[in-house]
């Protein structure tokens, strides 16, 4: 697959939002994550997503690194940060 196809097939993080919430107990989207490529951060929901159902390869909307790669089998989940240098989810006001 070509560079061009590929951005073709891209969307955005919020397109993941339902695999990610079958990792994460909060809404995943809106947390920020640092790329270990470039140093630049954002929100995942910023991201460039390439995948499906089975899982995501979540890239750098800046430099194209791929920051996270989640999987998802019938016996588990897999989640792979290598290209993320920090990960933060801001709590609600509320503490929650």
């Amino acid at each position: 697959m070509n560079h061009e196809n590929r951005a073709a097939e891209a969307l955005d993080g919020n397109a993941a939002a339902g695999l990610l919430s079958d990792v994460f107990a909060f809404e995943a989207t809106i947390a920020q994550v640092t790329c270990r490529g470039c140093g630049a951060t954002a929100e995942i929901g910023e991201m460039k997503v390439y995948g499906g159902a089975m899982g995501a390869i979540f890239r750098c909307a800046r430099c194209d690194t791929a920051i996270i790669r989640l999987v998802r089998t019938s016996r588990a989940i897999w989640l792979d940060m290598h290209g993320a240098n920090g990960f933060c989810a801001r709590l609600k006001k509320d503490g929650k």
